[in-house]
């Protein structure tokens, strides 16, 4: 709500205040003239956000009752639900009082029923105040006089109908792009134009371009934007060198996955005569090139994140800069933002410094490789790096000593598989397995942690504008939730005053570590934790148990770590001597940023989680009939899910489950047959049939399998 929106509605509840018309009160408020028209804009968003209403005789007046306004995410069944800000739970929205809101839109509700300790509460959409989408991606059917496209996102709540004069040269069956015209209303379908033509859904890419188009995601940089990159160059100017510390004599590794280009974390080790390590980590000084409010800032700032797809990329910054000057290639100078850290033997940070650099990595190295090496498993590879064996044995010594301090603390290892995905050169799934992770990969994240969380302090104590990355603790009815899971394992989160602590879920993870259940359990937790965001006050992180910590480390693909840079910058520029108005100024830009960035992460988490399920389920449509072992992952009133070894996930409906009828218990997340008294509960082993999978809805089925 705006300043004008906040003084017509305090003119409103003022006990004196009888109804009126729009003229009426803004000659009572002094509106000018030339401001009339943005008066009347105010008293529309009001009307559309349910704050004020209009008689019959066009008279404003404040609404009593308590309306809110969320987002509306629906259920292909027909029901939904409406998040609120501010508000843990989820409102249920019943088919019946969705109105024709669809899925991802803004709305208006008005609570019918609050919630009990049986069900969520309950509410009304009394209007839909924003669209979420103005073009959908989906199939086009051709019924000769006309024609629907039926939508890729399964939720969304509509198929589209398209007359004959909007076919464009949309042909049966292919993947489009449509322009909505018309809404849904009074039970009518949506009504729109195809705008695109994707092509035929099994030709290669119109996979991954679908979803492209789906989110509005920008796949080209726009020209001046790329031309203002290439003005970077591909050297840097050594000119500048003077102004920085010059390390380029010092040996320096990136250490990263085989398939990287982006490179922007370089770190080094060396063991102290004190009996300390010193720990510098190298970060790409992006912000030298990308200045504030540049074409390629804006563009930056837009984006977000780097959004990764199975076999492409959309980069936050174009590839001039992304894999080529900022990228910290071996053998190449490059400038960055460094920051050097004295640990104790016990993983404590005693000491500090932050600097502008010149580096010139040594060795551009892999996980593997690295790993390896400290496995002393491959003659050809030590012999390779013979020279460098002491210094990667001094990280992995450092790396266990700042991970032992973080569990210690409470730090949440939770270490639940992520999915590797295997294409053919067409782009085709071939093979899906869990993403093998070493302890080289550790060796990095702990070090970058140790950098955020130093950089995050340092700057919280200067009173800097900044952004942290934010993790509150769980909401309590969540733990309760979780603990009446844990029951079903003789397990359970302690909680001391109304407060929950780190400590508590890290028990738990260590108590199951290596056990049948530790995956289901780790995903559950997963789902009691609350989601991390970006915000420019610090409120600390629970999952890592740290009371000040931000994302710093990779600046070529975050907005939030960019930005940072820049307010580093500064303050090392100025002798940490940092003038008023620009903290004043920069404190509204970084709420801004920290917004927009967090609103482009959950775009980029949501694009690449449904990347991975299209893809999954391409690789099980060669699978049908085939037999597997797996664990049910969740139990839901319309079935269960069962996770297989390679981390595909498939439903089994219940008329799958065998020839009786199941009981579902939401207390216990379990299901048991009426007849049999045969029971599932989320843990457990099953044994599964793969009778379909659709690549296009993104999902498979099973079947139950008796043996």
């Amino acid at each position: 709500m705006d300043k004008k929106e906040e003084i017509i509605l305090e003119f409103m509840k003022d006990k004196d205040y009888v109804p009126m018309k729009a003229k009426e009160i803004a000659m009572i408020l002094g509106v000018p003239k030339k401001e009339y028209n943005n008066f009347l804009k105010a008293l529309d968003n009001l009307e559309i956000e349910f704050k004020i209403g209009k008689n019959r005789k066009n008279r404003y007046r404040v609404i009593e009752e308590e309306f809110l306004e969320g987002t509306y995410r629906r259920n292909q069944k027909g029901f939904g639900f409406v998040k609120i800000e501010g508000r843990e739970d989820e409102i249920y929205i019943s088919k019946e009082n969705s109105l024709n809101a669809l899925n991802g839109d803004k709305v208006v509700i008005e609570i019918t029923e609050e919630k009990n300790k049986i069900k969520k509460a309950e509410g009304k959409i009394k209007r839909v105040i924003k669209r979420e989408k103005d073009t959908v991606v989906g199939t086009f059917q051709n019924n000769k006089t006309f024609g629907f496209v039926v939508p890729d996102d399964k939720n969304f709540g509509t198929d589209i109908f398209i007359s004959k004069n909007d076919f464009g040269k949309a042909r049966n069956g292919h993947k489009v792009l449509v322009k909505i015209t018309k809404y849904p209303s009074k039970g009518k379908k949506a009504e729109g134009k195809v705008i695109e033509v994707l092509g035929p859904p099994n030709q290669a890419g119109i996979d991954m371009l679908s979803l492209i188009k789906e989110y509005n995601l920008p796949a080209r940089f726009p020209e001046p934007v790329v031309q203002e990159a290439q003005e970077c160059g591909t050297e840097i100017n050594k000119k500048e060198i003077p102004n920085r510390v010059d390390l380029r004599d010092h040996i320096i590794f990136t250490i990263d996955g085989e398939d990287a280009k982006d490179l922007d974390d370089a770190v080094r080790v060396i063991k102290l005569e004190n009996g300390n390590y010193r720990l510098d980590v190298h970060i790409a000084d992006v912000s030298h090139y990308v200045k504030d409010e540049s074409l390629l800032d804006r563009e930056a700032y837009i984006r977000g994140t780097s959004i990764y797809l199975l076999g492409r990329v959309i980069p936050m910054l174009p590839r001039e800069l992304s894999n080529g000057i900022c990228s910290l290639n071996a053998g190449q100078d490059r400038f960055t933002l460094s920051c050097s850290m004295e640990i104790d033997n016990k993983g404590n940070v005693i000491s500090s410094e932050v600097y502008k650099a010149v580096i010139n990595v040594t060795e551009r190295m892999n996980y593997k490789d690295v790993q390896t090496i400290l496995d002393k498993s491959d003659k050809k590879i030590l012999k390779k790096y013979e020279k460098y064996i002491k210094d990667f044995e001094t990280m992995a010594e450092l790396a266990k000593i700042l991970k032992q301090r973080r569990i210690t603390q409470g730090y949440l290892n939770l270490e639940i598989p992520e999915s590797k995905i295997e294409l053919d050169v067409e782009g085709k799934a071939i093979d899906v397995h869990p993403y093998e992770i070493y302890f080289s990969n550790e060796i990095i994240e702990q070090f970058m942690l140790t950098a955020n969380e130093t950089i995050a302090e340092k700057f919280y104590w200067l009173d800097a504008p900044f952004i942290y990355r934010v993790h509150e603790e769980p909401d309590l009815d969540k733990v309760k939730e979780l603990n009446q899971f844990l029951y079903n394992f003789n397990l359970k989160i302690k909680v001391v005053n109304e407060k929950v602590y780190p400590k508590e879920f890290e028990k738990i993870l260590e108590e199951i570590k290596g056990k049948e259940e530790e995956r289901v359990i780790s995903h559950f937790i997963l789902r009691t934790l609350k989601v991390a965001r970006y915000e420019a006050e610090n409120k600390g992180h629970f999952g890592i148990a740290s009371k000040y910590y931000c994302h710093f480390t990779s600046p070529i693909r975050r907005y939030p770590d960019l930005f940072i840079h820049r307010i580093i910058s500064h303050y090392l520029e100025e002798g940490y001597n940092v003038d008023e108005n620009y903290v004043q100024k920069y404190i509204q830009k970084a709420e801004e940023a920290a917004n927009q960035s967090s609103e482009r992460e959950k775009i980029a988490t949501k694009v690449e989680r449904d990347s991975e399920d299209l893809k999954k389920a391409e690789y099980m449509e060669s699978k049908i009939g085939e037999e597997y072992e797996g664990i049910v992952s969740s139990v839901t009133q319309f079935g269960m899910f069962v996770e297989l070894e390679n981390t595909v996930e498939g439903l089994i409906r219940f008329e799958n489950l065998g020839d009786e009828y199941f009981i579902y218990d939401d207390k216990r997340k379990s299901l048991m047959g009426e007849k049999s008294h045969k029971t599932y509960k989320i843990g457990d082993k099953v044994n599964v049939r793969v009778i379909s999978a659709n690549k296009m809805l993104r999902q498979v089925d099973f079947e139950i399998k008796y043996l």
